[in-house]
C-alpha cells in the first residue's frame, strides 16, 4: 500500500470534520496544552458513546468550517472560528455538555511549569528576596519583572502578575437548581424595583393588580361604594356569626367532634374577629 501523500489526508480530514458537523449539535472547545499522548487516550476512551474528539491544525479546521457553512448554508458553526486560537479540539457530542465536560476533567494532571508555556490560572510573583544568584536575571528580563541584585542575590523591585490565556467555562457547572435560583432572584429584584417607581412590568403586574383591588376594597368597605367582590366582605363584616355557623356544622359531616364541643360563644368574639377580618381575606385591607 502507498504512502498517503498531504493532499490526501486534507481531504480526508475535511470530510471527517464535515460529516461530523452533519451529525452533532453541539461543539465543546477543548484546550488542549501539555496534553499527552497517553492522556488524551484517556480522555477518548472515557467520552467513548456519544462523544468524539477531533483534534487538528486551526488552519485546516477553520477552512473546512467555512466551507461546510458555505455549502450547506448553517452560518452557527462560524462561531466556533474566532475560538480556534493556541492548541485547541473539538469534542462533538450528542449528550449533556455538563457531564462531557466533568468526564473530561477527570484526565486533568498537573505538570511541572517550563519555560515558554502558557499558565492555565493566574500567576502573581510578590517582590522580595529569590535566593536566586545574579546569573539567573535572564530569565526574570524575559518575563518583563523588575529585579535588582541586592546582597549577591536576585531581588523582584515590584509585583508582577501574568493573566492566564483562556477562562474555564464555568458556566458548565451550574446546576439547573442554580439557574433557577438565580432566575428567581432576578425576578424577585425587578418586581421590587418595579413596584418602588410604580413602573409596570410583567413581573410587578400581579402585584400592582392585587394592591389596586386591595385599595379599592377598602374604599368600599369604608363607604357606601360597593362592586360584587366586596358584597361578601361587607356581608361578613356586618355579621361574621352568618359565616362562624358553617364551620360545626362541617366538622360534623366529617365525623369530626359533636357541634356542641366545637362551638364558640359568638357574641364574646365579634370585636375579635371584625379585627382579624382582614387577615380572612388573605391580605391587609389597607395595606
Amino acid at each position: 500500500m502507498g504512502k498517503v501523500s498531504k493532499a490526501d489526508k486534507k481531504i480526508a480530514y475535511d470530510q471527517k470534520l464535515c460529516q461530523l458537523l452533519d451529525d452533532y449539535t453541539q461543539v465543546l472547545v477543548s484546550a488542549a496544552d501539555n496534553v499527552g499522548s497517553n492522556q488524551l487516550q484517556n480522555i477518548r476512551h472515557g467520552l467513548r458513546g456519544d462523544s468524539v474528539i477531533l483534534m487538528g491544525k486551526n488552519t485546516m479546521m477553520k477552512r473546512s468550517i467555512r466551507m461546510h457553512s458555505e455549502k450547506t448554508g448553517n452560518k452557527a458553526y462560524l462561531n466556533l472560528i474566532p475560538l480556534l486560537v493556541g492548541n485547541v479540539g473539538l469534542i462533538f457530542t450528542k449528550g449533556d455538555l455538563k457531564e462531557v465536560s466533568e468526564e473530561v476533567a477527570k484526565y486533568k494532571v498537573g505538570a511541572p511549569a517550563r519555560v515558554g508555556l502558557v499558565a492555565p490560572v493566574d500567576v502573581v510573583v510578590p517582590p522580595g528576596n529569590t535566593g536566586l544568584d545574579p546569573s539567573q536575571t535572564s530569565f526574570f528580563q524575559v518575563l518583563n519583572i523588575p529585579t535588582k541584585i541586592n546582597k549577591g542575590t536576585v531581588e523582584i523591585i515590584t509585583l508582577s502578575s501574568s493573566s492566564r490565556r483562556e477562562t474555564s467555562p464555568e458556566v458548565l457547572d451550574l446546576t439547573e437548581e442554580d439557574l433557577i435560583e438565580k432566575f428567581a432572584l432576578g425576578v424577585s429584584m425587578v418586581t421590587s424595583l418595579a413596584l418602588a417607581i410604580h413602573y409596570p412590568t410583567i413581573a410587578a403586574a400581579p402585584h400592582m393588580l392585587i394592591n389596586g383591588y386591595k385599595n379599592a376594597l377598602s374604599i368600599a368597605v369604608a363607604t357606601d361604594y360597593t362592586f360584587p367582590l366586596a358584597d361578601k366582605v361587607k356581608e361578613y363584616l356586618a355579621d361574621p356569626s352568618k359565616f362562624a355557623v358553617a364551620a360545626p356544622v362541617a366538622a360534623a359531616a366529617s365525623g369530626g367532634a359533636p357541634a356542641a364541643a366545637a362551638a364558640a360563644p359568638v357574641e364574646e368574639k365579634k370585636e375579635e374577629e371584625a379585627e382579624a377580618s382582614d387577615d380572612d381575606m388573605g391580605f391587609g385591607l389597607f395595606d
